[in-house]
């Protein structure tokens, strides 16, 4: 490569959306919060605490492994399902799946203050590259209003 080559990079949330445009029924749902992509980062992954309380369904998640930007989580749900969720946690951006579930989240900074949230999500059609669309948004919506009321506090 030439050193005078441009480069170019997406942000946590550029990402996100090109992530989910490649899963059928993904939708992003985003918002735009008045605080610290840093202090709004450090909830949405607090696993075994914060997230539980964003995350709608959870009702308890434990971190099993972290090995670079691999993590291992398993998750239960207030319908008493399970669930090993696997994926990858950078900054700002956090992709998890099992079987059956998708969970993913991005923060970025917005020009002119406040950070960007996004979120996807939703139950995985195993072995496609699919999420069953019902409920996908209104489970972020619901999932942003709950960060919204701890950021809040």
């Amino acid at each position: 490569m030439t050193p005078d080559w441009p480069t170019t990079g997406l942000d946590p949330v550029r990402r996100l959306r090109a992530t989910a445009a490649g899963v059928r029924g993904a939708a992003v749902t985003e918002r735009v919060l008045a605080a610290d992509p840093a202090e709004v980062w450090a909830l949405l992954t607090d696993f075994e605490d914060a997230f539980t309380r964003i995350q709608p369904d959870m009702r308890a998640v434990e971190v099993v492994e972290r090995r670079g930007d691999r993590v291992v989580l398993r998750a239960a749900s207030r319908f008493g399902l399970r669930a090993r969720l696997v994926g990858v946690q950078r900054p700002g951006w956090c992709w998890l799946q099992s079987r059956f579930l998708v969970i993913a989240m991005a923060a970025a900074p917005e020009p002119g203050g406040g950070t960007r949230v996004a979120l996807t999500g939703g139950v995985r059609l195993p072995r496609r590259p699919a999420i069953v669309p019902w409920g996908v948004r209104r489970e972020s919506t619901r999932s942003l209003d709950a960060l919204q009321a701890l950021l809040d506090r």
